[in-house]
């Protein structure tokens, strides 16, 4: 039993960090206050590998799109209207890729289980809280720790290598919008493949693209691919995400089979929790409350996250 009358469980049965623990509570206190003003960003090889593809298969879904079945119509405005919804849903697509790579999911701040925070907190006697004893941190109710982002994040739902982060409290949004855009452009780029496969096979391939109907047919058919492997795992993971907020329980709460010690906001509570006020068309703009950031560069201390 702690002098305060609370209880601290752990994993590996941590004693609480005190004075003469190598762990600067002053110098993370400042750290963590200033979070707020730098850009959150993974440093994991593969998440990085996997984020520059995403964007890659995205611009090339554009280019085949604009270049090689838009253009060449002679139907000007048929162009002229699926390009801009193309493009824009691109933009929104890879606009939610980034907000989604580059918020922070609900860090708990490092090495905060010392005696003079445990204080602060004015827990109740009695009460059993958990320390993590791989970040030295307080958990709180329904965080979990991430092995790549070596972090606890609050309301962790998975860790997702193509968007290089966690999934969590405060990035599940762009993460819904990233897979819900990329999930109708997909659909778009492959009707619009249909028409141009039609087209072409009426007009024998000499005017349906300015490249060679070889080339012409490559491109298509790997569009075609791409568009049919995206639609598919954005699709999934769009309506697991929408069934996990309906029912307030995360990817890993639903795996672990945990009981919900927690008020359950469902339906449409839980929607406005996670996008923010009552329904309106501000939940599909992935650019609400970004403002721009200021670049500071900061030592690597010990945890793959890097704040610029």
């Amino acid at each position: 039993m702690q002098p305060s009358g609370h209880r601290l469980r752990d994993v590996e049965h941590h004693p609480l960090l005190t004075e003469n623990d190598s762990y600067d509570s002053a110098s993370s206190s400042a750290s963590e206050a200033d979070t707020a003003d730098r850009v959150w960003f993974i440093r994991d090889g593969c998440g990085m590998v996997c984020a520059v593809i995403t964007w890659l298969l995205v611009v090339y879904a554009d280019f085949v799109v604009t270049f090689v079945m838009l253009l060449p119509s002679k139907d000007f405005w048929y162009s002229v209207v699926n390009g801009v919804i193309f493009n824009c849903l691109a933009v929104l697509a890879l606009s939610s890729h980034l907000r989604t790579m580059l918020t922070d999911p609900g860090a708990v701040p490092k090495g905060n289980a010392t005696k003079e925070h445990m204080e602060s907190l004015q827990l109740k006697p009695g009460e059993v809280i958990y320390k993590c004893p791989k970040c030295c941190c307080i958990k709180p109710e329904r965080a979990h720790h991430c092995s790549i982002c070596k972090r606890c994040i609050r309301k962790m739902d998975h860790h997702c290598p193509w968007v290089n982060n966690c999934v969590g409290e405060q990035n599940q949004r762009f993460f819904v919008l990233f897979t819900m855009y990329i999930a109708l452009s997909s659909v778009h780029a492959l009707i619009l493949c249909g028409l141009q496969f039609i087209s072409c096979v009426r007009g024998q391939w000499t005017e349906c693209s300015g490249f060679s109907p070889p080339i012409t047919v490559v491109l298509l058919i790997f569009l075609c691919l791409e568009g049919l492997l995206f639609f598919t795992f954005t699709a999934v993971m769009f309506s697991t995400q929408i069934h996990s907020i309906c029912n307030d329980e995360t990817e890993i709460e639903r795996l672990k089979s945990e009981k919900p010690t927690w008020e359950r906001r469902l339906r449409w509570e839980g929607m406005k929790s996670v996008f923010g006020g009552p329904p309106s068309l501000l939940w599909m703009n992935p650019f609400v409350g970004f403002r721009f950031r200021r670049l500071q560069a900061r030592p690597r201390k010990g945890g793959p996250e890097f704040s610029v």
